[in-house]
C-alpha cells in the first residue's frame, strides 16, 4: 500500500509527548523517516523506538530549543542520518503558569527562545536542503492562546504564539520562491500531559463544558492537521493556520 511520505523525511520537535508524539506518529505510519528532537532525551528515545518497533525510521536527538546552535543541529541530524530533509515541525513549546507580575526577564527569554526564535533558526537551517529538494514544508504548532483568545497566567505565552503567526506570514512570503510553504495549527484545548499545567480535573471539566464539540481535543487531532498542511493536498496553502478547537471560538459569550 501506497505511505503519502514514503521517500521523506520529517523533523518533529517536542516529539517526546503530547501533541509532538502523535505527529511523529503519524508521519512514521504514512511511511517518512522521522527525527524526533525534544529536551527529554529518554522520552524522544522512548517514542522512536516504538515507531521503529512497527517498522518505521525513527531516531531521537536530545536538544534544548532554547539554545540558538540547536536547530542547526537538529536539521544537520536528520540530513546526515535519512539524507535529506523534506518537513520540518516545531512543535516544542515553552508554557509555565505564571502571574503577570511575577514575569520576568529569564521566563520571557526562554519563552520566546523556545517558541518563537527557535521556528527562525529551523528555518534557516532547513531551507538550503529544501532547495536541493525542489522545496519543503515548514509547519508551527500554534495556539489560539495570544492570535485569538488570553488565559490567565500565559501572558507571555501568548504574545510568543502570537509572534508565531507573524513568523508563519512574513516567512512564507519570503520562501515561497524556493517552493517552499510555511503554515501553522491553532490547538484549543487538548488532552495532553502539559494540559495539567492550566489546572486539576475540575478546571478540565469545566474547559470541556464550554466547547460545542463537548470533549478536549486529542494530540491526534492536532496531528491530522499537521498531515494535511504537510500533504500535497495543501501544496497551494502558504502563511494560514488551522484552528483545531473543537468549536471553542463559535459562541458569542
Amino acid at each position: 500500500m501506497h505511505k503519502q511520505f514514503s521517500g521523506q523525511t520529517a523533523v518533529v520537535t517536542g516529539g517526546a509527548s503530547g501533541i509532538g508524539a502523535a505527529i511523529a506518529r503519524r508521519f512514521a505510519a504514512q511511511g517518512a523517516a522521522v527525527l524526533i528532537a525534544d529536551r527529554d532525551e529518554a522520552g524522544a528515545d522512548h517514542i522512536a523506538a516504538q515507531l521503529r518497533a512497527g517498522g518505521a525510521q525513527a531516531s531521537a536527538l536530545g536538544a534544548d530549543l532554547a539554545d540558538p546552535a540547536q536547530p542547526a543541529r537538529i536539521v544537520a541530524g536528520a540530513q546526515q542520518r535519512y539524507g535529506a530533509l523534506d518537513i520540518v515541525v516545531h512543535n516544542a513549546a515553552y508554557f509555565p503558569l505564571t502571574d503577570f507580575t511575577a514575569i520576568d526577564a529569564p521566563l520571557l527569554e526562554r519563552t520566546f527562545a523556545v517558541n518563537v526564535w527557535a521556528a527562525f533558526h529551523l528555518l534557516q537551517a532547513a531551507l538550503p536542503g529544501f532547495q536541493a529538494r525542489g522545496g519543503g514544508r515548514m509547519l508551527v504548532t500554534s495556539s489560539v492562546t495570544g492570535p485569538r483568545v488570553a488565559y490567565p497566567g500565559l501572558a507571555h505565552y501568548a504574545a510568543s504564539k502570537s509572534a508565531v503567526n507573524g513568523f508563519i506570514r512574513a516567512a512564507a512570503l519570503e520562501v515561497a520562491r524556493h517552493g517552499v510553504t510555511v503554515n501553522g495549527v491553532e490547538p484549543g484545548m487538548i488532552q495532553t500531559p502539559a494540559q495539567a499545567n492550566l489546572g486539576d480535573a475540575g478546571v478540565t471539566g469545566q474547559l470541556r463544558q464550554r466547547i460545542p464539540l463537548g470533549r478536549l481535543g486529542t494530540p491526534d487531532d492536532i496531528a491530522g492537521a499537521m498531515l494535511f498542511l504537510a500533504s500535497p493536498d495543501a501544496a497551494y496553502i502558504t502563511g494560514q493556520t488551522i484552528i483545531v478547537d473543537g468549536g471553542a471560538l463559535l459562541p458569542e459569550n
